[in-house]
């Protein structure tokens, strides 16, 4: 039986209970390690060890990676200086992510009350906070052309010879027969867009667009020369976006400045009318409205209208009986409706009532339904 097997036999419900109370053990093993790191890297210990630094002791001998020794290693110095860290980090209050971007600036006048507001934040949430304490200049504006990949060559499976099964390398005339062949170095991987804060209310967005894209920029710059004499991209990115925003939100959620008067629809129609779309997106604050045991849920992407008594079972599509869902939780609720979650949920002891109008214990105060045809 493999590890992941021994918990095939659990329950929805201790399935829950166990991830918690391993995640509380991991944490507590991980303040553990690092305390015990900052002592050993205070009595130097690695040195006899043959390690000439903690680093190397951490990857050669404990076979950490680079990242997990470096943030294990920032987080035991900081503690060392501020032993508050390993409890935080114990209680999960804190993660070494937010330890390593908060250590640097972290001071004895303004340690207590940068970790409480650190406290259980995303790392988004916390690079805000250290642009805050270390505000950065803004970006210069940079538009340049990358250098082309390098053409892959054809691997060796490619180059086999005509009629045979063995792979053939080609050779150079400088090439002997005692020097083995050119090992290919595979292109790196295009990096990812980089949204970083600079500084209180100003960010530094990178990313990586196309020829087309910039051929477009050039073209609205010099459009927009009387109006942004220098062309700068940021206001140009801004207002572009706020253009989108408008339209997006025109079609997702008829939000239009002056709407008309709405017309009637049939009562067996799924379409929802414009004003009923507007009234529900502005009503849920553009939010999944599903609640379970630990609140709300926080999605705000992939939005669908979600039939509180389900259109199936005479359901209208009014604002009374509509709410958002993210399309996870929509499709959750439209499980338990047909029956495909019933039985296990009845069997774990969540107490499940698929009926109008009760959702037994999942925190739902409302009947599960299906998906509306009209989505985000």
């Amino acid at each position: 039986m493999t590890t992941i097997d021994l918990f095939t036999h659990f329950s929805d419900a201790e399935i829950i209970d166990e991830v918690g109370r391993l995640a509380r053990a991991e944490r507590q093993a991980t303040a553990r390690l690092i305390a015990a790191l900052a002592e050993l890297d205070a009595r130097r210990l690695y040195l006899a060890q043959g390690c000439s630094s903690l680093f190397v002791y951490c990857t050669r001998v404990l076979h950490l990676s680079e990242h997990a020794a470096y943030g294990r290693i920032e987080a035991a110095r900081a503690a060392r200086k501020f032993p508050i860290l390993l409890e935080m980090l114990a209680a999960g209050d804190l993660t070494l992510t937010a330890v390593g971007l908060l250590a640097p600036h972290l001071t004895d006048d303004n340690c207590r009350d940068v970790l409480v507001r650190a406290k259980h934040r995303t790392k988004r949430e916390v690079e805000e906070m250290v642009a805050a304490l270390r505000p950065l200049p803004d970006a210069k504006p940079l538009v340049r052309k990358l250098p082309a990949p390098a053409p892959a060559k054809p691997s060796i499976e490619d180059r086999v010879a005509p009629g045979g099964d063995q792979p053939t390398v080609a050779t150079s005339p400088a090439t002997t027969a005692e020097q083995p062949p050119v090992t290919r170095i595979p292109t790196p991987a295009q990096e990812r867009p980089v949204v970083k804060p600079l500084a209180p209310e100003r960010y530094k967005v990178q990313m990586t667009v196309s020829r087309e894209t910039i051929d477009v920029l050039r073209h609205v710059q010099d459009l927009m020369r009387h109006v942004v004499p220098d062309g700068d991209p940021a206001v140009i990115f801004h207002r572009a976006l706020k253009l989108l925003e408008t339209d997006l939100e025109k079609r997702r959620f008829a939000a239009v400045a002056k709407p008309r008067a709405s017309e009637g629809v049939d009562d067996e129609s799924r379409y929802i009318s414009a004003a009923v779309r507007r009234t529900v997106w502005t009503r849920d604050g553009g939010r999944c409205t599903f609640v379970g045991v630990h609140g709300r849920c926080t999605e705000t992407g992939m939005l669908e209208f979600h039939h509180r008594q389900p259109f199936s079972t005479g359901g209208e599509s009014t604002v009374e009986n509509l709410e958002l869902r993210c399309r996870a939780h929509n499709q959750y609720e439209a499980d338990l409706f047909s029956g495909v979650l019933i039985a296990r949920e009845r069997r774990e002891g969540f107490g499940v009532d698929p009926g109008p109008g009760r959702s037994g214990q999942l925190g739902l105060d409302r009947a599960p339904g299906r998906s509306s045809a009209i989505t985000r």
